[in-house]
């Protein structure tokens, strides 16, 4: 069972609804931070309590949605330990957690159908992170910009 945490901007609360209660009904720990009002709300704040939850450790993966995934997915990406992505089919679903080891998966209420939505959702779940090569490439994302400006980072060009 996946300690998950989920909310939305006021575009997204439908979907949003719809895809916690598909992650209940598998099993899933959810808890949905809501709105659940269509009254404008401001995405920003939303992704901040999603990714406070990530990095206190009270939840494992996040689940953010707006009207196109985007917002979410730059204001959860701000935090270290967030990997966001825009997952809107199963390709992307699937390589962000093999590859990338995203733990907050992001929809857009405007672009993807809510019962394919869940499908893609499920494929997020489902798919374990490979680590390997990946992992190192994982670790290097918690120091980007961290170095002082004017400092060149060295690549490893034997990086494949």
């Amino acid at each position: 069972m996946t300690k998950l945490v989920v909310a939305s901007d006021h575009t997204g609360v439908a979907l949003r609804t719809r895809l916690a209660q598909a992650c209940g009904a598998l099993g899933h720990q959810v808890t949905d931070l809501v709105p659940d009002s269509t009254d404008r709300v401001d995405y920003v704040d939303y992704a901040q309590l999603v990714c406070e939850r990530i990095q206190s450790g009270t939840a494992e993966l996040g689940l953010l949605v707006c009207g196109s995934g985007i917002g979410m997915q730059i204001a959860a990406n701000r935090y270290p330990e967030v990997r966001a992505a825009v997952i809107h089919e199963h390709y992307s679903a699937e390589f962000a957690r093999a590859h990338n080891d995203a733990n907050v998966a992001c929809f857009g209420a405007r672009v993807v159908a809510p019962d394919f939505a869940v499908s893609v959702l499920e494929r997020f779940l489902s798919t374990p992170f490979e680590g390997g090569r990946h992992q190192r490439r994982v670790d290097r994302l918690a120091h980007l910009g961290r170095a002082p400006v004017g400092v060149a980072t060295v690549v490893d060009p034997s990086i494949s």
